[in-house]
């Protein structure tokens, strides 16, 4: 067959990208924003599948999906598939009657080559005879995998071209629903372009598919930092909504009246990346990514990606991340791994089987809140009205603050994966919530319904909930196991109670005192508690306009409990309402016994001592910076990086346990940290540190990030040391010094 696309270049499909963008192709008035009422189609949601040699997996995969309640499934097929285990499940899989999409396409090495006239004609083959064998029976075909992608699917532009051809023609002769092109991420350019050309030829799709992933953005609600980066990204305000939006219109505007999201899933390694409990968050962003889908009004389907799998599925194949196949499965999804008897469901696979109970089939009705942090969500069915609530991660909402009292009585709240919220703390956070009512009910909103302002929370920590104080003008947040274990920590740590000792029985006293006390839970175990005493006149001045500190302190122990990094468990922060002194503010948490501090360990090899408690300066080099690696890769400055804040608690094979207390000046950002910043969080840890030592460190920490020690960087400490040498001889502590100087003199 003569090659028709051999003058098509890569330049020219740009080229008809930027006339499209250029002609306000890509506006959309308020795009970021979900359309109002719309329906959710009944077959809206879906799951890639496959299955391997052993036929009992078949039956568990069959088991599993009706578990699930799900009947839309997504298979890939290609040549070798054809009188192999796909072929039997695929059978299997028409025969128990799900909807089937049935993917097509050519092994990466012969799409390549696909302009090889022997190529097009086995290609041709392929289509036919799988078309006929299963074409009637399946609801639609889907031709390509991740196209934009050469190093998975091995098309070049003119290779596809042929391909996608071949295809229209064998697929459309027989009367079935053609899909495609499955381009992998929201790439527009490549959209328009390929849809321009497409349309030339007379040659769309019925359906256009993309595999709409916004895993790299990090949270489905965020703007994304890939447009003109994390701080203007909010100018443009391209979210998922915004993509799906945008990806319709193209669609549309070139003749396809449909769209769907082939594939897409968050990984549990690149959760990990910055935040702890990774499988709890891949089902927070699941319900969340899916809800907004259907919201959006965008897309005719949804599929989460592989179903069974280690890394990104909603059953877990009990592999490691090291037996992952080379190709991603994303482009073909070849076969399951590993055996049924050690399978096990994800909690993704909860709030997936949660989700399709309460959306599929339903009608969208409006968003309540979106795009600003909080999003809340109403559809109906026929039973019920439902509203879907979560915040973006670490934040906090009061449904007190959203729905009248009378509606909050009459609703039944579930959490994510479907259980009833008996005791229900109040909360909106980053974990969705289900509130339901008769779909007569008259549900009252109150006005203007916004995250609570400043103040974070870390949604799966394990074995205690949150609840609200307000009592006698002092509001705040508490964590307990349950209201009894509640009720028992506010009757001994009430703040009408709350006294700071005296100087010689506080831990610390200078801006702020610290003082232990007994644990009301366990008499063995002790609390620490901050109050704020002493404001220079400057810091009373500024610390007006910034929440108190008790709160910051909580807030900056929640965003490093959320990203693993070790700290003094919370268990409230208090302050009281219209207090002008800034001083009428409690932090308190469990006290963290320690071994030492990095700052006595400093000073000691700062001494020459060639070891200190067991420890040689090599190991706890080595340990320390991939701690502080790990912090600052998580997105936390901590600003106060001293010595002493900083404590140790060795354990077995002298394996170092850092915990960072003294929270409250912590910055957290939803990626790593700028390196300056990180240079100057350990300009501050390694002030104690000798000359030599301070090298060997950043040697250690430099390389975790394929750097190295240079002139510029070694400035930063000798400028940090010059800087806390003048305080000392002129600043206010030197002056201090001086006065008390000259006072014992005379």
């Amino acid at each position: 067959m003569p090659n028709q696309f051999s003058s098509t270049s890569a330049k020219q499909l740009v080229t008809n990208s930027f006339k499209y963008i250029l002609t306000g192709g890509l506006r959309i008035k308020d795009g970021h924003l979900p359309t109002q009422n719309h329906a959710v189609p009944e077959d809206f949601f879906g799951v890639c599948v496959a299955s391997n040699k052993n036929i009992e997996l078949d039956h568990y995969i069959i088991g599993q999906l009706e578990a699930l309640a799900i009947n839309n499934v997504r298979i890939d097929f290609t040549y070798n598939d054809v009188d192999n285990f796909n072929a039997r499940f695929l059978q299997t899989l028409i025969t128990k009657g799900f909807n089937v999409t049935l993917r097509l396409f050519p092994p990466a090495d012969i799409a390549a080559h696909m302009n090889n006239p022997a190529e097009q004609a086995d290609w041709r083959v392929f289509l036919a005879t799988t078309l006929d064998r299963y074409g009637a029976a399946v609801v639609q075909v889907e031709i390509g995998n991740t196209i934009n992608r050469k190093r998975w699917a091995g098309y070049t532009l003119h290779t596809f071209l042929t391909t996608w051809k071949i295809a229209h023609e064998e697929v459309k002769s027989r009367g079935i629903k053609l899909l495609g092109p499955n381009i992998q991420d929201f790439e527009p350019i490549y959209t328009i372009g390929i849809f321009k050309i497409l349309a030339t030829e007379g040659l769309l799709p019925d359906t256009q598919t993309d595999n709409l992933f916004v895993e790299r953005v990090s949270e489905p609600e965020r703007f994304d930092h890939r447009i003109l980066k994390y701080k203007w990204s909010v100018l443009f305000k391209y979210n998922l909504v915004k993509k799906a939006r945008i990806l319709q219109k193209i669609g549309l505007d070139y003749g396809i009246a449909q769209t769907s999201s082939s594939s897409a899933f968050w990984a549990l390694y690149r959760i990990d990346r910055m935040l702890t409990n990774s499988k709890q968050k891949q089902a927070d962003y699941l319900t969340r990514y899916f809800t907004l889908l259907a919201a959006s009004g965008a897309l005719q389907q949804a599929n989460w990606g592989a179903f069974i799998c280690n890394r990104e599925g909603l059953i877990d194949d009990g592999l490691t991340d090291a037996e992952y196949p080379a190709l991603e499965r994303v482009a073909h999804y070849q076969s399951a791994d590993g055996v049924p008897n050690e399978y096990g469901r994800y909690p993704s696979f909860y709030a997936m089987q949660s989700l399709l109970n309460h959306l599929s089939g339903a009608q969208y009705i409006k968003a309540i809140a979106s795009a600003d942090g909080l999003e809340v969500h109403h559809f109906n069915n026929k039973q019920q009205q439902i509203h879907l609530a979560w915040t973006i991660n670490g934040k906090v909402a009061y449904l007190s603050d959203i729905y009248a009292e009378s509606t909050l009585n009459n609703a039944k709240i579930t959490n994510r994966d479907g259980e009833l919220l008996e005791k229900n703390t109040g909360l909106v956070c980053e974990a969705p919530i289900y509130l339901c009512w008769h779909k007569d009910w008259n549900v009252e909103l109150l006005p203007t319904p916004a995250l609570e302002k400043n103040l974070a929370i870390y949604a799966h920590i394990e074995n205690v909930q949150y609840f609200k104080f307000n009592q006698n003008g002092w509001s705040g947040l508490m964590l307990a196991k349950d209201k009894t274990e509640a009720n028992q920590l506010m009757l001994a740590l009430h703040p009408d109670s709350l006294i700071a000792p005296q100087k010689d029985q506080s831990l610390r006293h200078a801006r702020n005192v610290i003082w232990a006390t007994e644990d009301p839970r366990d008499t063995t175990a002790q609390l620490a508690i901050k109050q704020p005493v002493r404001m220079y006149p400057h810091k009373a001045f500024l610390d007006r306009f910034k929440p108190s500190k008790a709160k910051r302190s909580w807030n900056g122990a929640m965003e490093l409990l959320r990203r693993g990094v070790g700290t003094a468990q919370p268990i409230a922060y208090f302050e009281k309402s219209g207090d002008t002194s800034l001083k009428q503010n409690f932090y308190i948490c469990e006290r963290v016994a320690a071994d030492c501090t990095i700052g006595e360990l400093f000073t000691a090899f700062a001494r020459g001592e060639s070891t200190y408690k067991g420890l040689t300066p090599e190991e706890v080099y080595r340990q320390f910076s991939q701690f502080s690696h790990n912090m600052h890769k998580r997105g936390i400055y901590f600003r106060d990086y001293s010595g002493g804040n900083i404590l140790i608690n060795t354990h077995a094979n002298n394996m170092l346990e850092f915990s960072l207390i003294d929270t409250a000046r912590i910055h957290s950002f939803n990626h790593s940290i700028p390196f300056k910043l990180r240079i100057a969080d350990l300009t501050r840890a390694c002030h104690k540190l000798h000359g030599e030592g301070r090298q060997r460190f950043m040697q250690m920490y430099l390389a975790l990030s394929g750097r190295q020690l240079n002139l510029p960087i070694k400035l930063r400490f000798w400028l940090y040391d010059g800087k806390v040498k003048l305080k000392r001889t002129i600043g206010r502590k030197g002056m201090k010094k001086l006065i008390k100087r000259i006072k014992s003199t005379y």
